[in-house]
């Protein structure tokens, strides 16, 4: 009786099933690490996508940390590992603790933005078009962690106002479903955008930088030498997202609206707040414009690492706008530092990975090609790796293996150059095929509005799946065309 009251605590209310697999993986690992410890490393990585796959059962942290947690006690990595491993990424922990809490200040701005977009474009398809654009947009000037962030932030926004009007439907009503698939729709259009515009610049994802320092890349060189390929996924991009949108594919989720009533409540409550703050509400939307312009120009000169950047923000925005309460800041910092810790757990499975090997047989396969076949290969196998792994640390072990090679002289600067475009191109774009594969698909998975809009793990792979399927055949075929 004891011990049954103890397991009801263990993973809380996750299912019983849940509990019994965790406990089965743990049991496990160190028997298959005493027998093969390349087996038990893939085993560990196939384990914790699974956590990831039941982030709406019990959330990553828990089950993904005792995995993590139990590596390191049998040998898998190291403690020293792990926080190398945290040191070298860093400006990715910066950016979620200070940047998300930095746009959670600029709220209001968005919100009226966004709200009047809704509000003005009634065609579906064509609202879904200005979603992924404006997302790829500002995902080539600004990380694509923070421009998903921006677009959780309003989608929860609305989710609230929606819920705490008088007129709600009920749960599960035709229209509540209408709605909830209608956020959904916005949110996966939105997260694909960042991923059309993250490969763009050097600036899009933390490997792109990484990138770029390696091979001697500008902003406009990294943009140009990527061109003949983030332009043509882009366009593919759009028109599958108008085409699924024009056709209401509801196989893969597409096609719900944004019910008529809906709209209404929003104009009301829009109003209603511009009656009742009047003026200050007025002067604080224009310091949060005059702040997000000095955002975006900090970010596109890179005066500093982003991370550091959206502390000024918190800064300014706290300063200027009346916010003076430690509790009010507080809040601020509650949506981003669960997603800290999660990823701080990730990077132990990435030092395992590392550890343990796991990637080195591709990379030796790789090193035996020659010409546009090995740049085939590495799009493929970085595209793959991704898909089950994160794509900064994909991009990041493989730019530095082929830096490596480079400087050995085993192959031409021109080879190099054209690497670095297959890496970045393979890393930024199939990963979008699995929330684990991008760092702002697994922020999108674990958010606060996930649940409640029903975005599950397998619910993201199957919409991600026809942008999957296009976006990596069009880049495949436009890597080729360009060698």
């Amino acid at each position: 009786m004891q011990f049954k009251n103890y397991f009801s605590s263990f993973l809380g209310d996750s299912p019983v099933w849940y509990k019994y697999l965790i406990l089965f993986f743990l049991t496990i690992n160190p028997f298959i690490f005493f027998v093969d410890p390349y087996v038990a490393g893939w085993a560990l990585v196939v384990e914790f996508i699974i956590t990831l796959a039941m982030a709406l059962k019990c959330y990553p942290l828990l089950p993904g940390g005792l995995l993590a947690l139990q590596a390191v006690l049998i040998g898998m990595t190291s403690p020293h590992h792990v926080y190398k491993e945290i040191l070298a990424n860093f400006e990715v922990v910066l950016l979620l603790m200070f940047m998300v809490a930095g746009i959670h200040f600029m709220k209001d701005l968005l919100f009226v933005g966004f709200a009047n977009l809704f509000i003005k474009l009634k065609h579906k398809p064509t609202l879904s078009v200005a979603m992924l654009f404006f997302s790829a947009l500002l995902s080539a000037f600004l990380d694509a962690l923070t421009v998903i962030a921006v677009i959780i932030a309003v989608a929860w926004a609305f989710y609230v106002m929606y819920s705490h009007c008088e007129k709600v439907y009920e749960k599960g009503s035709a229209e509540d479903l209408e709605f909830v698939g209608f956020l959904r729709n916005v949110l996966m259009h939105s997260g694909i955008g960042t991923a059309l515009g993250g490969v763009a610049t050097m600036v899009g994802e933390p490997q792109n930088l990484i990138i770029a320092k390696k091979v001697g890349w500008s902003f406009t060189d990294f943009a140009m030498q990527m061109a003949h390929i983030s332009i043509p996924v882009l366009i593919a991009g759009i028109l599958v997202c108008f085409l699924l949108e024009l056709f209401k594919v509801r196989i893969f989720g597409f096609g719900y609206s944004l019910p008529s009533t809906v709209v209404e409540i929003l104009k009301a409550d829009l109003h209603a707040m511009k009656v009742k703050e009047g003026v200050q509400r007025q002067v604080k939307l224009v310091v949060q414009a005059v702040v997000g312009v000095l955002l975006v120009l900090s970010l596109v000169f890179h005066v500093a690492e982003v991370g550091l950047i959206g502390l000024m923000i918190v800064v300014l925005l706290t300063a200027f706008t009346g916010v003076t309460g430690e509790h009010e800041i507080g809040k601020a910092f509650q949506e981003a530092m669960p997603f800290v810790a999660l990823i701080c757990v990730f990077f132990t499975i990435v030092a395992v990975i590392v550890d343990q090997a796991l990637f080195g047989p591709i990379m030796q396969v790789a090193m035996q090609m020659q010409g546009a076949e090995q740049l085939k290969f590495f799009f493929l196998a970085n595209g793959f790796l991704s898909m089950v792994s994160d794509n900064v640390f994909v991009g990041s072990v493989y730019i530095n293996e082929v830096y490596s090679v480079f400087n050995q002289g085993l192959i031409s600067r021109e080879q190099f150059e054209s690497l670095a475009v297959a890496i970045n191109a393979g890393t930024n774009l199939p990963s979008i095929a699995t929330p684990n594969g991008q760092a702002a698909f697994l922020f999108l998975l674990t958010s606060r509005i996930a649940p409640y809009i029903d975005l599950s793990y397998g619910r993201m792979v199957l919409m991600a799946f026809p942008y999957t399927l296009v976006i990596g055949s069009v880049a495949y075929i436009s890597l080729v065309m360009g060698i």
